[in-house]
């Protein structure tokens, strides 16, 4: 198999040097403001500046290059704009998990984390999901195919099924907080729509769209596999952890989550008789 691990001289290893300074500076606003989401207000920023500086590295005269970067571009505008309306970029727009994580690790536990997980460590995880412009980069020379075409397709059923996903979420918790305002009682979580079928249906979207960018290193190169695709496997690690999360804090709130849970399962759209849950 080619080795396509070398960065020297390589665009993408450009963007390697600026995901270390990124990663640093989240680290140490983290610090001094006492909130620990800066990675997050970066997350749908920095891929579309990564996959763009590759492919203008090219002179944007490779199809697949610019496919894949508008891609990226579109999945960042659409996750950025769906942050800030629920204010992410205001200050003590911090992620709700992450208080419940320093509570259970503890001061020195949690500044440890910090350090080597959440700054550094989701940074790299970022450059990294966004590797397989990098193989595309090496292999510019191949054509644009139809299974490019294809690829590109299916990238935008993911980002249309997310973004639907994100609309039924939004109106929810707009309508829930209406309700509860006005002293009436509202369901406690989304069960109906996309949410009727997974119960994170953004998140299977999200891996869709993550796994759907590596097969374009695929058909550039003609290789199965390449180092460029521990992106995605991590990234899927990332989300089965952070689901988690989410899900225990969601069960201990509401008892009758628990049935949502035995009913629906929680990525994947099949239902898989006992095993569905999972």
């Amino acid at each position: 198999m080619t080795d396509l691990t070398p960065l020297a001289g390589a665009p993408f290893g450009d963007m390697l040097i600026l995901c270390l300074a990124l990663a640093a500076l989240c680290w140490l606003l983290s610090v001094l403001t006492r909130e620990y989401s800066w990675v997050d207000r970066v997350w749908s920023i920095a891929p579309p500046i990564y996959c763009l500086w590759v492919a203008g590295a090219a002179d944007f005269d490779s199809a697949r290059l610019n496919l894949m970067a508008g891609l990226v571009t579109l999945w960042g505008a659409r996750l950025t704009f769906n942050f800030a309306r629920k204010g992410g970029y205001r200050k003590g727009g911090e992620d709700y998990r992450w208080a419940i994580v320093r509570e259970r690790t503890g001061p020195v536990g949690f500044q440890v984390l910090n350090a080597t997980f959440i700054a550094p460590g989701q940074m790299l995880l970022i450059w990294l999901f966004c590797a397989p412009i990098h193989t595309a980069w090496l292999w510019r020379e191949t054509a644009l195919t139809w299974m490019d075409v294809a690829l590109g397709a299916l990238f935008l059923v993911f980002l249309i099924g997310e973004t639907v996903a994100d609309e039924q979420m939004w109106a929810f918790q707009q309508h829930k907080k209406r309700r509860l305002q006005s002293g009436k009682q509202a369901e406690p979580f989304l069960r109906s729509g996309l949410y009727r079928h997974s119960r994170h249906p953004n998140y299977f979207c999200e891996l869709g769209m993550w796994w759907t960018l590596y097969f374009f290193a695929v058909t550039a190169s003609g290789e199965w596999l390449h180092w460029t695709g521990w992106g995605f496997v991590l990234l899927t690690l990332l989300l089965h952890g952070s689901t988690q999360l989410s899900e225990t804090i969601s069960s201990g709130k509401y008892p009758s989550y628990r049935d949502y849970q035995a009913s629906v399962p929680r990525l994947i759209p099949v239902r898989l008789g006992r095993t569905q849950a999972g």
